[in-house]
């Protein structure tokens, strides 16, 4: 048999290796668009790039979220971006109780927090949900910024709480997976507390709504005041769950 015949039998594998060259170098030249320094790829479209907090939001930010939620070191490097973070060391009280990695959380987004111990990657979750829904919101409804997120705590050693009392299980508290949030302050002072504004006045109470919807996009589980009393006064906002937005 002829080179000629040989081939005319076998068009479909040259065919084949043509198609295989021809991916592998698109996606060569693809990788080379993204690495290169002078990429015409914005960071925030570039999945090589890591989360930047003040990004814009496209459809590449949820999956930088997650990868900076799933590496400790990820996590810490996205959270110095939008946040006054300080590392701390890895925090143990027992078994069940403790703190890592563990950071010294007083601002996000512009926004100052009260020093509070906590973990990175509910750290990075509060600043998202600032940079993205809060700031914006505040602008848009109060003509103003942020200026501080007011709050209850982060990591508390206990069960969980229920209307009937305490529960066999433990908190995400204890774990700094959650944080209790409690109310904001506005750049000229003016106050909204989940307590006495969530059906108080109609600006001071669309601004805490609309926080405790967008805080689901950031979330994993969201309870606020129509979820029960014990949550009248703070959104309970945790970084692990099944998903839960009340």
């Amino acid at each position: 048999m002829s080179e000629q015949d040989k081939y005319k039998r076998r068009p479909v594998f040259h065919w084949a290796a043509l198609l295989l060259f021809i991916l592998i170098g698109a996606g060569f030249g693809t990788w080379q668009v993204m690495v290169h320094p002078d990429t015409p790829l914005s960071p925030e479209w570039n999945p090589v790039q890591p989360l930047v907090v003040s990004d814009p939001v496209t459809s590449l930010t949820r999956w930088k979220l997650r990868r900076a939620l799933g590496d400790d070191a990820v996590c810490l490097a996205a959270l110095a971006t939008g946040a006054q973070a300080v590392v701390k060391p890895d925090f143990t009280e027992s078994e069940q109780c403790f703190i890592a990695p563990q950071v010294t959380l007083s601002g996000v987004a512009g926004a100052l927090v009260a020093p509070v111990n906590t973990r990175c990657q509910t750290a990075l979750r509060l600043a998202m949900w600032t940079q993205h829904d809060l700031q914006p919101a505040a602008r848009e409804l109060f003509d103003q910024s942020l200026k501080q997120i007011e709050h209850f705590s982060s990591y508390s050693c206990r069960p969980i709480r229920t209307p009937l009392g305490g529960s066999g299980r433990i908190s995400t508290h204890s774990t700094a997976n959650s944080i209790d949030i409690s109310g904001f302050v506005l750049a000229d002072g003016t106050r909204l507390i989940l307590l006495s504004d969530w059906e108080g006045a109609e600006v001071k109470s669309s601004f805490l709504r609309r926080a405790n919807i967008t805080a689901c996009k950031w979330f994993r589980v969201t309870l606020g005041p129509e979820y029960n009393n014990l949550h009248a006064d703070h959104f309970h906002l945790q970084h692990t769950g099944f998903g839960l937005c009340r």
